[in-house]
């Protein structure tokens, strides 16, 4: 696997004077724990395949502005578990999700108790990793209601939990989400806690719970910080995502950490625990995924079709060669 992006072309992340690129990193698998690839473009999971990723998590999350009905859920919802799952496999890239209400939208209480209705109707289906993302956002009574009635759901089904950690107030929150796993039986090693930073990890691991942390440019976390994290508390526990979303995120922010690690000085192992390992491992409690997942070649069908559709258009064809440059 190959890929023309270049790693020195983002200067906040990378500095003006990295002259890496993703060769570096040719031949190794990673995994993307945490992705709104429902908001991103086939040429994304192209890209992604060709950056050595071969599966990914979409996490449950808002839209952009709020749903206004239990039926936008649902279909929302179908969409993980069906079209997207669908998609990503027409690049070669195995898609899991995780199933949850978002902290944001646990606000409206009336839709809210809803989908607390609907979720259990979700949660087993195949290619479901974990409840999630929840917890909060501007820590309110409604969130943390929302969030312990969703840890129980979790408990009772012996599944991992997916923690979305406040952008405002991070310590606090961070703290407090891991306060109210421990209050309900949740065992730390169920929970990722998510968006993590400087301030948060070491109360993170120390507690036992995973440490999760998100390379999105110019807010969470910028690689070269995230390097730094790694030399100094090490690999055990931790795994890093893009968030890629809407937004401006980078869907290969996974493979691009591995390489600038790789450049700075971080062994193999454990750059294969951040980026590929450790994210299977935690996610791998609920059942639905595994490591031999991966270690297969399967071939890529882009003929299929799911309920009738294909992501073909028109008279397109389906694109075997994945290296070539040319569009026709």
């Amino acid at each position: 696997m190959c890929s023309s992006h270049s790693i020195g072309e983002d200067r906040k992340n990378f500095g003006e004077s990295t002259p890496l690129n993703l060769n570096d990193i040719q031949g190794m698998r990673f995994f993307d724990p945490h992705i709104h690839v429902s908001s991103r473009t086939t040429d994304d999971y192209q890209a992604m395949y060709d950056a050595g990723i071969v599966g990914i998590i979409e996490p449950a999350f808002w839209l952009g502005q709020p749903r206004t009905g239990l039926s936008s859920f649902k279909d929302y919802y179908n969409s993980l578990i069906g079209w997207e799952r669908f998609r990503s496999s027409q690049f070669g890239i195995k898609h899991y999700c995780t199933i949850g209400l978002n902290s944001r939208e646990a606000n409206n209480i009336e839709l809210a108790e809803q989908v607390m209705e609907l979720l259990p109707s979700f949660i087993y289906k195949e290619g479901v990793v974990g409840i999630g993302e929840i917890g909060f956002d501007d820590q309110t009574a409604a969130e943390d209601r929302f969030y312990r009635e969703q840890l129980e759901l979790a408990k009772d089904a012996e599944m991992p939990v997916q923690v979305h950690t406040p952008h405002r107030d991070k310590k606090q929150g961070t703290t407090r989400s891991m306060d109210i796993a421990i209050e309900h039986g949740i065992d730390p090693s169920y929970v990722i806690i998510d968006h993590n930073n400087e301030e948060t990890v070491k109360e993170v691991l120390d507690r036992g719970f995973w440490a999760a942390f998100t390379i999105y440019p110019f807010t969470k976390m910028g690689n070269e910080r995230m390097v730094e994290l790694v030399k100094q508390y090490g690999s055990e526990r931790i795994m890093i995502n893009s968030a890629a979303d809407w937004g401006i995120s980078d869907p290969l922010a996974v493979p691009k950490t591995a390489a600038l690690m790789k450049a700075m000085g971080v062994s193999k192992e454990d750059i294969e625990l951040v980026t590929y390992k450790n994210a299977i491992a935690a996610f791998g409690k609920s059942g639905q995924l595994d490591e031999a997942d991966f270690l297969s070649d399967d071939t890529i069908d882009q003929s299929q079709k799911f309920e009738g559709n294909t992501i073909l258009r028109g008279g397109q064809q389906p694109r075997p060669d994945k290296s070539s440059i040319i569009i026709k």
